[in-house]
């Protein structure tokens, strides 16, 4: 996998070697295929997603607005994931840091329910480089005057998509990426 020398050393320096899922995901995440990563828990699934963009991301300069877009069926993971987010990203900046390479600092936010108004205002403003939301928050940003925020979505990672698949929850997910497309 050909990340950027910081990425590919934070990994490196952070893991003995990429998991299946991890190496198989990269290689289709690369070519830029559509990519379903089916693997156990804990198998590595949300950073085989993630570290590619966010590479891209951070090669790119970042501050460019909305290009990663996560989506997740429950709350309570979208503040997780952010959170576990803080490990890549702090860990890349000081790899890149070790090199001497300057690299941006990517802004992740989250969209839910819970998301105060000033927060949401800020969104607009000044988008985030990665939004983390939820389906029912996704679909209210996207029929409200902040879906532009997310015109310039590169990547969309779907989470726990078993989870809504047959459900119309799912139904409206989908309803939404096509929106979204």
């Amino acid at each position: 996998m050909a990340f950027s020398p910081a990425t590919a050393a934070w990994f490196a320096a952070a893991f003995e070697r990429p998991t299946e899922a991890q190496s198989r995901g990269w290689d289709a995440i690369s070519r830029g295929d559509h990519t379903l990563v089916l693997a156990p828990t804990g198998s590595g699934k949300t950073l085989a997603a993630f570290l590619w963009a966010i590479d891209r991301l951070l090669a790119r300069g970042g501050g460019q607005g909305c290009k990663v877009l996560y989506v997740s069926p429950l709350k309570a993971l979208t503040y997780d994931v952010a959170r576990n987010l803080r490990a890549p990203l702090t860990g890349i900046a000081q790899e890149a840091a070790r090199m001497g390479i300057d690299l941006p600092e990517l802004r992740v936010a989250t969209r839910t329910g819970d998301t105060p108004a000033e927060e949401r205002r800020s969104m607009v403003k000044r988008p985030p480089d990665v939004l983390i939301t939820t389906p029912e928050s996704l679909f209210l940003l996207l029929t409200s005057q902040a879906s532009s925020i997310l015109s310039g979505v590169e990547h969309v990672i779907i989470d726990e998509i078993h989870a809504v698949a047959s459900t119309k929850r799912g139904a409206h997910l989908v309803l939404s990426l096509e929106r979204l497309e």
